[in-house]
């Protein structure tokens, strides 16, 4: 059987389907078969962005399947991708409560509840992942996050870190790092972070956008204009700051920065 649990860290945004008539189509099949079937299902829905979709192939698996702790998470994990966040945290609580030694459905629970500003409880399920497995990269960025949203910005430095060195490839985490060094005022090791990303990821916009922020700050302004068409070319969300404020979750700094950069333009 495949690998059910999904760890809900970052969702990219066709399935349409009749879920009675996909019932049907797996009456004949061990349960295991049917299991799988419908898992299938849920993840190209979720691949191609459809939420809702998936949400009802998780809740026939969990008709079907009650006690299976993976089929729970994962529900929450579509219902986090709709910003229900208050429902996907109950489903949360029973993935935890079927599997408590699972790291998954505390990391997954985590994400609902920073998505609901609750920083400390957030940051005790990340901790719970780290009993757990002590090298789980999304533990250190996510327990980073949350502790950027207590303004804990040195101890989320070092969560950032941790999990970048974890995960060679885990851009977000050395993106977040970048970021929290230029909100504690060490713009030249931020900038050197940034560029040494760009270096190898040259489509990320996000360190894009970063990058046209510190850039115009230190009135290089050419430059700086130069990573803004390439950032806005990638991902137009950047023009927006209040997405970037509430929902990339930039520190505060880098933020402002951004913000004045934006009001030139306009």
């Amino acid at each position: 059987m495949m690998r059910w649990f999904i760890s809900f860290l970052l969702v990219l945004f066709v399935l349409t389907g009749n879920l009675l008539s996909a019932s049907a189509e797996i009456l004949n099949r061990t349960p295991t078969e049917q299991l799988d079937g419908l898992a299938t299902k849920a993840f190209a829905a979720t691949s191609a962005g459809d939420f809702a979709i998936a949400e009802t192939y998780w809740t026939e698996i969990i008709n079907q399947f009650p006690d299976n702790a993976a089929a729970w998470s994962n529900r929450g994990n579509a219902k986090v991708s709709q910003n229900k966040l208050a429902e996907a945290l109950t489903d949360y609580d029973k993935s935890v409560e079927l599997a408590p030694s699972a790291p998954d459905p505390y990391l997954n629970r985590g994400t609902a509840l920073e998505g609901m500003k609750r920083w400390q409880e957030a940051i005790e399920d990340y901790d719970r992942v780290l009993e757990l497995d002590s090298q789980d990269a999304a533990a250190y960025n996510n327990r980073g996050n949350a502790k950027a949203g207590l303004g804990l910005w040195q101890e989320s430095i070092e969560d950032f870190k941790t999990a970048a060195n974890l995960g060679r490839d885990f851009t977000f985490a050395r993106a977040n790092y970048a970021l929290a060094l230029y909100q504690v005022g060490e713009t030249e090791k931020s900038v050197r972070e940034m560029k040494n990303i760009l270096r190898k990821y040259p489509n990320f916009a996000d360190v894009r956008a970063a990058l046209t922020a510190v850039l115009w700050e230190q009135k290089k302004t050419g430059e700086a204009e130069s990573n803004w068409v390439s950032a806005i070319g990638l991902d137009s969300r950047y023009r927006d700051l209040d997405w970037v404020e509430n929902t990339r979750r930039w520190p505060p700094a880098i933020t402002a920065s951004l913000g004045k950069f934006l009001k030139f333009q306009s």
